[in-house]
């Protein structure tokens, strides 16, 4: 008997392709699978104050893509890895998106991807309105749910922390936000809070802004003016406020369907950040002017007296991305993929709530990217960055950099030969309130044996390399973003004290 929960996979082997992201590392995993610890080799121990999940999205392409394959296109996978008592288990699912049902159904791709979205056919999601909802950029884990997203705007698709089953798009507010959510939600710890945005390429409000409760209710939702329609990526958090971005990246013509619309850079455009009050309306977003430039991913931000510190990754060189480009797409993909050709670093933006001053400068010249700080201290005063080390002319993690911004030193740790890791998470130890007593998880593909590992390193001493290996069942295919959602979080929002607090509504 045929088994009604098997899936359909059309993707091409490696040896069918000459698309380098369907192949080397990028090969897509066929199997989801559950292994206890008892089944999985572990080198050293799994620390027994490590209590938690580690969860990485990762873009799996199930089908043969329709028209150019774009790595940002494959269909979402979380990979999690649960600790608990110094032992672990791990588990990898598919997001069943509507789009990924509907796929599995016909055992072949119905939409197209990022580069050609002119070729759809039938009505899509996200910003383009032409894509299939992969879900496959990031994951967040609220009121204990994981929400797995497409940076173009997902549904809020809902999966469990524990078996990650997917439930469908969120039964409590996935109705009462229609374009969606992009990735990169933050969640404040104390209140429950999880603040989002989404974005529209179509027709105005190009710019959407929310906040979804710790009992995850949708307590307050906005549009936000901008000038006209933009690619949007992270959105920051403090204590009292939000940080909205108004980035001079978009389409030159009327909308991103059409073959002769461009993707384009505009150095003339300042860089805006926008401060809005968590629970304000566009008409108290204060804009701020910066340099032109591009950014994908903050690290922090916090307020210090008047201030607001938004520390993040500024890209120096952006490329043009091949929106509907023949000629050598793969080439210009890698080039924008490449962080050393982008000139990707970390920076602080800096802005003056009372007096409108602004100032900005390099935190580090070093290329790196995907900066990550504990889940407490977002929106607060931090002192560590985790960022990702990058293999020239590629898309690989070769390694971490961990930034001491109160004495300004830096350390770093390089995964070796053909080693490739993930956007990492920090651990919160059991019971500690220092920012650096926690560890450091990671996902690593080592090429040369052909599998995957997790890699636990201790937060204060990361160039000690790991202090514990978890040997994974299959090598899994490269991804990027990632979480760590506590065991205190699993079933709710329960790290903080203010959730007895109730918002009222104001969407």
């Amino acid at each position: 008997m045929n088994d009604p929960n098997a899936l359909i996979l059309s993707v091409p082997r490696e040896d069918e392709t000459d698309n380098p992201w369907l192949k080397g590392a990028f090969r897509s995993q066929r199997n989801e699978l559950t292994v206890s610890g008892k089944d999985l080799q572990i080198i050293g121990e799994i620390p027994a104050d490590l209590d938690g999940v580690y969860i990485r999205n990762t873009h799996n392409q199930a089908q043969m893509p329709l028209g150019l394959y774009h790595p940002f296109d494959g269909d979402g996978m979380l990979h999690a890895i649960r600790f608990e008592d110094g032992k672990c288990e791990y588990r990898n699912r598919f997001v069943r998106t509507t789009g990924f049902l509907a796929e599995q159904a016909v055992g072949k791709s119905l939409w197209p991807g990022l580069l050609q979205p002119d070729m759809y056919t039938r009505r899509g999601w996200g910003a383009m309105g032409a894509m299939k909802d992969n879900a496959g950029t990031d994951v967040v884990g609220h009121a204990g749910k994981l929400y797995p997203t497409m940076s173009q705007c997902s549904e809020p698709w809902v999966m469990s922390p524990y078996t990650l089953e997917t439930s469908g798009a969120t039964a409590s507010w996935a109705a009462l936000v229609p374009d969606g959510v992009s990735s990169h939600q933050k969640v404040d710890v104390e209140t429950g809070d999880m603040i989002f945005f989404n974005y529209n390429f179509e027709q105005a409000p190009y710019l959407n802004y929310g906040v979804v409760s710790g009992e995850d209710k949708l307590v307050h939702y906005v549009p936000i003016d901008l000038p006209g329609h933009r690619w949007l990526h992270d959105i920051g958090m403090t204590k009292n406020y939000s940080l909205l971005h108004d980035i001079p990246y978009f389409f030159d013509k009327d909308g991103p369907a059409g073959q002769s619309a461009k993707l384009s850079f505009h150095d003339n455009m300042p860089f805006r950040i926008g401060v809005i009050p968590r629970f304000g309306r566009s008409e108290d977003v204060r804009w701020f002017e910066f340099e032109p430039s591009f950014l994908l991913h903050i690290a922090n931000c916090y307020e210090d007296g008047d201030w607001i510190i938004h520390d993040g990754c500024r890209w120096d060189n952006l490329g043009k991305m091949p929106v509907g480009d023949p000629n050598d797409p793969y080439a210009k993909i890698a080039r924008n993929l490449d962080k050393h050709a982008t000139q990707t670093h970390m920076y602080r933006w800096m802005l003056n709530v009372r007096t409108g001053e602004t100032k900005e400068y390099s935190l580090d010249d070093e290329v790196t990217e995907f900066p990550i700080v504990g889940n407490d201290w977002v929106g607060k005063t931090y002192r560590y960055s985790y960022n990702s080390l990058f293999v020239p002319g590629h898309w690989y993690m070769c390694g971490l950099k961990r930034y001491d911004l109160l004495r300004g030193d830096m350390v770093r740790y390089e995964y070796g030969d053909q080693r490739y890791g993930s956007e990492v998470c920090v651990a919160q130890k059991i019971g500690s309130t220092e920012e650096d007593a926690a560890y450091v998880i990671t996902f690593v593909n080592d090429m040369a044996q052909d599998r995957s590992e997790c890699l636990i390193f201790d937060a204060a001493d990361i160039e000690a390399g790991p202090i514990c290996t978890v040997v994974l069942p299959e090598r899994i295919a490269a991804g990027t973003h990632a979480c760590w959602v506590e065991g205190d979080r699993m079933d709710g929002e329960n790290r903080g004290s203010g959730l007895a607090k109730m918002h009222p509504l104001t969407y």
